[in-house]
């Protein structure tokens, strides 16, 4: 159990920090009310785990540690729709009901395309 635990752990380390940079790299290109560096590391999250998750479908003899590793430790920290929420109730309250649609909408249809597509390409 304790090593499933240091696994999904250190999985999730590496994958805030690397949300975190990217996330701070595309904000300091991009400089609008939308946020595009949390919208860009939610669709490469997306897509990382269509790719992760049509892997392990389509092999019998792996190790599910590296699942957990992979799915519940990185991806878990790299995505972000706990801060996606939180920039959405900030773009309400600020006035920016448009921008919080579009962000809403956006997210979710271009990261179910990405899933999509991470999928496709193992398949």
């Amino acid at each position: 159990m304790w090593r499933t635990l240091l696994l999904i752990g250190i999985g999730g380390g590496a994958g805030s920090v690397l949300r975190f940079l990217i996330s701070q790299g595309v904000s300091r290109i991009v400089t609008t009310p939308f946020p595009w560096g949390t919208l860009t590391v939610n669709v490469i999250g997306s897509f990382f785990a269509g790719l992760i998750l049509s892997t392990f479908n389509q092999q019998t003899g792996h190790v599910p540690e590296w699942r957990l590793f992979l799915m519940t430790g990185f991806c878990g920290g790299f995505t972000t729709f706990s801060a996606f929420t939180a920039e959405n109730l900030s773009l309400l309250q600020s006035g920016h009901v448009l921008t919080a649609i579009t962000y809403i909408l956006s997210s979710i249809l271009v990261s179910l395309l990405a899933i999509w597509l991470g999928f496709i390409v193992t398949s």
